[in-house]
């Protein structure tokens, strides 16, 4: 299946915390839209790999999103070497996306600008033809997207584009409650962890309100870009 936009995480919920509104606004324009979880979130405090994979699911559904697969990486330990730039290539290949939407280029967790380096990196490797890559046994054809956005995340970053999410905010805020066991639960007996208080959820509508501010609508997410931003028509870009 080709893809409008494939969108990749370093762990399963970054989409859902710093891009899921964005990804929810385009699938509402008839657009298909899939995610890559690089790792399954194994090293999070809270919860456990099997049960990220079931939230993750659970999470998909509600967006409704195209496709879900997971790179099954190591977390935390992961690195841009040889083997996982093919793996990341041979996602690129398959689905075909126009847009990549990746980890922030710098944050608090360090899989998340790690991340972000391994994608951009294999986006610009992906389109090289003597980059000979398969999948289920077929060769597959050289593939670049038109353009990496970066999302925002725990760190501030001045983003270069905001979308406007306003309509989805609130199927956005369902999507992340999926990941039941990363976030706030009075009844839970787990470690207390960035993300699990109940203030993470007042930072998570600041930030959307922050972005909205900006470009006079009421939420909205950040994302930044290496290469400028391109188009034939600047009344697109209000």
């Amino acid at each position: 299946m080709k893809l409008d936009i494939l969108a990749f995480a370093a762990h399963p919920d970054d989409i859902e915390l710093a891009a899921c509104g964005t990804l929810m606004a385009h699938l509402a324009l008839g657009k298909k839209v899939g995610i890559i979880d690089i790792t399954r979130g194994e090293l999070g405090t809270r919860g456990s790999a099997e049960l990220r994979d079931k939230e993750a699911a659970l999470s998909s559904e509600i967006l409704g999103i195209h496709v879900r697969e997971n790179l099954g990486l190591r977390d935390g330990f992961f690195v841009k070497d040889e083997s996982s730039i093919y793996r990341v290539i041979e996602m690129l290949r398959k689905y075909q996306p126009e847009i990549v939407i990746a980890n922030s280029e710098t944050d608090r967790h360090i899989d998340h600008g790690r991340a972000a380096d391994l994608v951009h990196d294999a986006c610009f490797l992906s389109g090289l033809i003597k980059i000979q890559t398969t999948h289920n046994g077929t060769a597959q054809e050289a593939w670049r997207p038109k353009q990496v956005y970066h999302y925002i995340q725990d760190y501030y970053t001045k983003p270069d584009v905001i979308v406007d999410i306003t309509p989805f905010y609130h199927r956005k805020i369902k999507a992340i409650e999926a990941f039941s066991s990363q976030f706030y639960d009075p009844n839970s007996i787990e470690p207390d962890t960035p993300i699990s208080g109940k203030d993470f959820w007042d930072f998570l509508e600041g930030r959307a309100r922050q972005f909205g501010r900006l470009v006079n609508v009421t939420y909205g997410e950040g994302f930044t870009v290496k290469r400028p931003i391109g188009c034939t028509n600047l009344l697109e870009l209000l």
